[in-house]
């Protein structure tokens, strides 16, 4: 059972764990796991397959009772899934011990126990456990990223070999990815890396799922009460350094070409995605331009009206990748990608968010991430989406834009 509980005004990230946080928060709202109940992996190409039927028969065996009905209550996993089919790394659902969730005002606990008898059930009353005790958070890491397997001659000549390989009649578009390392103390509080974020981009989702951080803007599909959205992001320019300088930038976003074309490719990869899970799909005519503290973004937001039968991991199975992520052709994308970048993407620009029992949830795109392992070594992650017209060096700088958000955290 689901309790309510009065949560005041302190971050839900004093509740998490220093060293291991499950978290997905925007403005101060969401929710916070603490410890680790269960855990399901999965990997290849059917991971997203198997992980939404392993939910289904998890969420049919459990007995859960919430008077709380918000988005996060209940019986609740966070996840995290492996950008490419072939990636080393491992998906992964996670059922924690707890869950500490606030929106609009109106705080919950809930406790997830193993029933005597297999499956699982989301117990829990107010006067049991009331709300568990916050610990401030820590002092910041501080670090200096460098670069990690392409030096940045070598990543503009992988921008330049995709550019051959567009114009050859290979693909559309290529996303082109470069990762940067730093070392941090392994018993860091890795939480002031979110609270360093979430401040920082308020209006994206800061997100913590089994070593992988970050704050996205880019909503892969939000699902809730047979509703869902999606936002499209795709095309980028750097805020300018005062108010006419940025207006222009603004003014250039929404009128380049190049950009214009990636966007497109992007929302109809959605568009085609999301039309055998619906009952109907809308999308904004014209994208529009997305502040973030360091970037515009062009943006198109999509309205889903779902049948009956799709959950939120279906909805990811089917969108996943996004020609944002990948490119298009999907196909041959993803195979020059697997070609020329000489590292696996691991879980960055693959889905992270959280599910519940009903399959509703919040996913989002890994970006503005990084994976932060056991030993303190931190891989953050940025990449460009590569035309027929793209300039290197401008690909190049736009990565570097990319990489503030963890860069900055870190200072």
């Amino acid at each position: 059972m689901t309790a309510a509980v009065e949560t005041g005004a302190d971050p839900l990230l004093q509740h998490a764990s220093p060293t291991h946080p499950l978290a997905a928060l925007r403005r101060g709202d969401g929710i916070v796991g603490i410890g680790e109940l269960l855990r399901l992996e999965f990997s290849g190409p059917d991971r997203f397959a198997a992980a939404a039927a392993a939910w289904r028969e998890l969420a049919a065996a459990s007995t859960v009772e919430d008077a709380v009905h918000r988005p996060g209550t209940g019986l609740v996993a966070f996840g995290a899934f492996a950008f490419a089919d072939r990636s080393g790394a491992t998906s992964v659902l996670v059922v924690p011990e707890l869950v500490v969730g606030r929106q609009a005002g109106a705080g919950w606990v809930t406790r997830i126990t193993r029933a005597e008898e297999g499956g699982a059930a989301a117990t829990s009353a107010e006067e049991e456990q009331g709300m568990p005790a916050p610990t401030p958070v820590g002092a910041r890491p501080r670090a200096t990223l460098a670069a990690g397997s392409l030096s940045r001659e070598e990543y503009v000549q992988l921008v330049r070999d995709a550019v051959g390989r567009i114009r050859a009649g290979e693909v559309e578009k290529v996303v082109m990815a470069r990762d940067a390392v730093a070392s941090i103390p392994p018993d860091a509080d890795r939480r002031a890396l979110l609270q360093e974020l979430a401040q920082a981009y308020p209006d994206t989702l800061t997100f913590a799922v089994d070593g992988l951080m970050g704050a996205s803007p880019e909503t892969l599909v939000s699902v809730h009460a047979r509703e869902a959205s999606a936002r499209v992001l795709a095309g980028s320019m750097a805020r300018g350094a005062g108010t006419a300088e940025d207006a222009a930038a603004a003014t250039a976003l929404a009128t380049s070409a190049k950009d214009l074309d990636e966007h497109a490719f992007a929302v109809q990869s959605v568009l085609r995605a999301l039309r055998p899970h619906a009952r109907a799909v809308t999308a904004s005519e014209s994208p529009f331009t997305l502040k973030l503290p360091n970037l515009w973004h062009l943006a198109t937001d999509v309205e889903v009206e779902l049948a009956e039968d799709a959950s939120s991991l279906d909805l990811v199975a089917a969108l996943h990748p996004t020609a944002a992520v990948a490119g298009f052709p999907t196909a041959e994308a993803l195979a020059l990608i697997a070609e020329l970048e000489p590292f696996d993407r691991g879980r960055y620009a693959g889905p992270v968010g959280w599910i519940d029992q009903d399959g509703d949830g919040e996913w989002v795109i890994a970006l503005r991430c990084a994976r932060v392992d056991d030993d303190g070594t931190l891989t953050a992650y940025a990449g460009a989406g590569i035309v027929a017209d793209s300039d290197p060096e401008s690909e190049l700088a736009e990565t570097r834009m990319k990489f503030r958000p963890i860069a900055d955290a870190l200072r």
